[in-house]
């Protein structure tokens, strides 16, 4: 693999999502990522979402850029294997919940002697301790106890409201992956390994912070309130469909009313300034709203790019890979799987110079390469990998 990352091997045995998104965005970047997975049935996300010939679509993008090798974790000689992985790996990953590494005989103190320099990641839910330790999680169950359903919830009638993506799931990936190689360059400047711990609780509750709890950072006597950022976020109906546009500073206010030919707001003392506009924030997207209305969606854009007001499409998902910013940039990226067949994904959203992207290792069939990393990584010969497969310790 090339990449920055080039010559680290991580050792990847979780499965679903906040783990292998973490992984494979760390395969995109050149490490060597081996996924560990049981045999016969491996990470549940190879039978989720749309698939064709057997292979889902959506595990072969959550697990580009893997090895996979199939262990019978159960088995002494199965464990065993993974001991010898990290004695070659320089980080390992997981998410169980809470102990169930430990009792499988591959949590970070049994590992760490093996090898006291590996970075070893262990994503939970809701961490490690305290009353939710072993509860069952999915994303939808962080978004309602960090507070996202509330902040996503109707500004009408105060219901609540799922974010419709895996929004948890995906930022704790994001935050994994950060914190893999800080855990990297640590180690590599003499630190040695470490236990890095990280909550999809506490990953959500960072993430959501900034903006949706800022009237609530602050806190005793003396605090003067004000809507939030995200109160002047909106969609905006014109003749023909949707846009997003957004005036904040002045300029933006002044383009808006030019943009639309409303000069006369300019004078309204309700919208002078920021202040003003801040303090009757649902009189001006009202009036925003209603002059919207008039125009068909290409006019009212360009009329308000002209007047360098922020501004933007909202596409469908059909019309998302057309967009001609998305075209330009070539963000979606057409390949082909071996098994799953056509496909697009997007494309690493980090550049590291000049080089052009390209996929070098498709997502994996279950257990695709366990001979080849138990010849190369491992050593083993023909004869061992018979007997290991004839004793159950791999698939």
């Amino acid at each position: 693999m090339s990449g920055p990352l080039a010559g680290i091997r991580i050792i990847d045995a979780s499965n679903i999502v906040s783990g292998p998104m973490a992984t494979s965005i760390l395969g995109d970047q050149g490490a060597d990522v081996i996924k560990i997975e049981q045999p016969g049935i491996g990470d549940l996300m190879r039978y989720l979402g749309m698939n064709r010939n057997g292979f889902s679509g959506l595990f072969a993008v959550l697990n580009r850029s893997k090895r996979s090798i199939t262990i019978n974790v159960s088995a002494e000689q199965g464990r065993n294997l993974i001991y010898d992985l990290v004695r070659n790996g320089d980080a390992f990953i997981q998410n169980y919940r809470p102990g169930v590494a430990d009792r499988m005989g591959i949590g970070y103190e049994q590992l760490r002697k093996i090898n006291p320099d590996l970075v070893y990641v262990s994503i939970s839910g809701f961490g490690d301790s305290g009353p939710y330790r072993d509860k069952r999680v999915y994303d939808p169950i962080i978004q309602g106890v960090t507070g996202y359903a509330t902040v996503q919830g109707d500004p009408a009638t105060g219901k609540p409201q799922i974010i419709r993506t895996i929004v948890c799931d995906k930022l704790t990936s994001l935050t994994c992956a950060q914190a893999i190689t800080a855990g990297l360059l640590a180690k590599a400047r003499g630190q040695g390994g470490q236990h890095v711990r990280l909550s999809m609780m506490e990953a959500a509750l960072q993430f959501l912070w900034h903006d949706a709890m800022a009237n609530d950072i602050l806190i005793g006597d003396g605090l003067a309130r004000h809507p939030l950022l995200s109160d002047l976020y909106q969609l905006f109906e014109t003749k023909d469909g949707y846009i997003t546009s957004i005036a904040v500073t002045d300029s933006d206010w002044q383009g808006f009313c030019r943009a639309v030919g409303r000069q006369d707001l300019l004078d309204d003392a309700r919208f002078k300034g920021l202040a003003e506009r801040v303090q009757n924030a649902a009189v001006m997207m009202a009036t925003i709203a209603g002059e919207y209305k008039k125009y068909n969606s290409a006019e009212l854009l360009a009329r308000l790019d002209e007047e360098d007001v922020p501004c933007g499409p909202v596409n469908t998902r059909a019309q998302i890979e057309t967009d001609p910013q998305v075209v330009h940039q070539a963000s979606i990226y057409h390949t082909t799987h071996p098994v799953a067949g056509p496909m697009r994904s997007p494309r690493p959203p980090i550049r590291f110079g000049a080089k052009q992207w390209n996929v070098e290792r498709h997502a994996p069939l279950l257990g695709q390469q366990t001979d080849e990393v138990l010849r190369e990584v491992l050593g083993k010969s023909v004869a061992e990998i018979k007997a290991l497969r004839e004793a159950g310790a791999v698939g």
